[in-house]
C-alpha cells in the first residue's frame, strides 16, 4: 500500500516539499522524527511489557481494581491521566499490558478502542501529550488555550468509559484473587519504573524547555532505549520478541507514513462545524498535516481543534498511532468494521463531548499566529503521534 501512495504521490500529486523521487525523499526526511520516535516506542515497550509480566505485579493488580465492571473504568481514568503527562502511544501500550494481565489476555474490541479512547482524550487538552497539541504551543497558542479541550475529552471519558467497561465484565471479568504464591522481581519492578521515568522526564524537559528543538530528534524513543539498555546488566530484556515486533512495526510505519501523503492541501473557512467535522476527517487522514494547516489558516477557537484532532483518531484502529500501536499488541483490533461496531460509544462520545464544550465555552475563534508553520516541517513534532 506505502508502494502504491508512493508511486502516486510522485507521478500525479506532488509533494509539498516538491515533485518526483526528490519531493518523496524530502517528505521522509521531514517524517522521520515521527517515524523514528514511533519504532523506538514499538519496539522499546514490547521489551518494556514483557519485563513487566515477569515482574508479577500485574498479577496482584486484580486485588487493588474493583472487581466488577468499575475495575475496567478505574484502568481507562489511569489511561486517560497517564497519557496527560507521558506519550499517549506508550499510555495505550501500558493500558493494554495491564489489561491482558487483568482480564486474562481476553480483551473486547469496544475495550480495546476504550484504551485508545483514553489515551488519546488524555493527550488532547496537554501541550506535552500529544503531537498536535505541542505543535499547537510551538506555533504560540497558549496551553491553557489547549487545557479547555479537557471539558469535551473528560466528557467522552465517562460517556465512553461506562458501556466500554460493561462489555468488557461481561465479555472476561476481572478476577479479584490473584494466583498464590507470588514472588515479585523487584528488579524488573525497577526497570519498568526507570524506563517509564526516563520518558516521562524527557517528554516534559524537551517540550517545556527546549520545544524549539524537539522536531529534530527522537527524544523519547531515544530515552527509552538509553533506559532499557542502561539496565541489561539487572534483568535480560526478551530479546527474543523482537523480531516478532519489528514485523509488525514495519507494517504499522507504513501505514503512518502514506497516511502523511494524503492529499489535503487546505481545509474550510474556519468555524465550529468545521472544527468538528476535522475529527471524523482525523479518523481516516492523517491529523498533523491538518493540525498543520488549522494553524496556517487561522481562524479555530484552539480548544476544540485540539480535542478535535487528538480525540478523532480514536474512532478507527488506523486512526492514531495509538491505535494501530495497540493492534499491534492485539491483532484482532485490525478490523475497521468490528472496531467501528465494537467501539460505537467512542464515536457518540466525541460528539457528546464536544458539544457539551461548546455549550460550556462557546465558540471564540483566535486569528493565526505568528509562527509560520507548514505541514511537512510540523509533522515531525517530537512527543506522540496522536497519528
Amino acid at each position: 500500500g506505502l508502494i502504491v501512495v508512493s508511486l502516486w504521490k510522485m507521478g500525479f500529486s506532488p509533494f509539498t516539499e516538491g515533485d518526483g523521487a526528490a519531493g518523496w525523499l524530502a517528505h521522509l526526511g521531514a517524517e522521520w522524527v515521527l517515524l523514528t520516535n514511533l519504532l523506538g516506542l514499538l519496539l522499546g515497550f514490547a521489551l518494556l511489557s514483557k519485563h513487566f509480566e515477569a515482574s508479577r505485579v500485574p498479577d496482584w493488580l486484580p486485588k487493588f481494581l474493583p472487581d466488577d465492571w468499575k475495575g475496567g473504568l478505574v484502568l481507562l481514568v489511569m489511561i486517560f491521566v497517564l497519557s496527560s503527562f507521558l506519550d499517549n502511544i506508550a499510555a495505550a501500550l501500558i493500558g493494554g499490558t495491564i489489561a491482558g494481565v487483568v482480564f486474562r489476555g481476553k480483551i473486547h474490541i469496544g475495550y480495546l478502542a476504550a484504551i485508545v479512547a483514553a489515551s488519546n482524550a488524555g493527550g488532547s487538552g496537554s501541550v506535552v501529550g500529544d503531537t498536535t497539541t505541542t505543535m499547537m504551543w510551538i506555533d504560540g497558542v497558549h496551553p491553557l488555550q489547549v487545557l479547555e479541550a479537557y471539558i469535551a475529552a473528560g466528557t467522552a471519558m465517562l460517556i465512553f468509559g461506562i458501556p466500554a467497561s460493561i462489555q468488557q465484565q461481561r465479555y472476561s471479568p476481572i478476577v479479584r484473587e490473584p494466583p498464590k504464591g507470588i514472588v515479585v522481581d523487584w528488579a524488573r519492578v525497577f526497570i519498568v519504573a526507570v524506563i517509564l521515568v526516563a520518558a516521562i522526564v524527557v517528554n516534559v524537559i524537551v517540550n517545556v524547555r527546549f520545544n524549539e528543538i524537539s522536531d529534530r530528534f527522537p527524544f523519547i524513543g531515544a530515552a527509552v532505549w538509553v533506559a532499557l539498555l542502561a539496565c541489561v546488566p539487572l534483568r535480560r530484556p526478551a530479546w527474543e520478541e523482537l523480531p516478532n515486533a519489528v514485523k509488525g512495526s514495519i507494517f504499522l510505519l507504513s501505514l503512518v507514513l502514506a497516511a502523511s501523503m494524503m492529499p489535503v492541501h487546505k481545509l474550510p473557512d474556519a468555524s465550529w462545524k468545521v472544527a468538528m467535522g476535522l475529527g471524523f476527517v482525523s479518523a481516516v487522514f492523517d491529523n498533523i498535516p491538518l493540525t498543520a494547516l488549522a494553524l496556517k489558516q487561522g481562524g479555530y477557537d484552539w480548544g476544540f481543534l485540539a480535542y478535535a484532532v487528538g480525540f478523532g483518531g480514536s474512532m478507527i484502529w488506523f486512526g492514531s498511532s495509538a491505535g494501530v500501536a495497540l493492534s499491534n499488541m492485539y491483532p484482532e483490533g485490525k478490523d475497521a468494521i468490528a472496531w467501528v461496531r465494537g467501539g460505537w460509544h467512542v464515536a457518540i462520545a466525541y460528539v457528546i463531548g464536544f458539544f457539551v464544550m461548546l455549550a460550556v465555552l462557546g465558540w471564540y475563534p483566535q486569528p493565526k499566529h505568528q509562527v509560520p508553520m507548514s505541514a511537512p516541517t510540523a509533522s515531525s513534532v517530537a512527543p506522540a503521534a496522536t497519528h
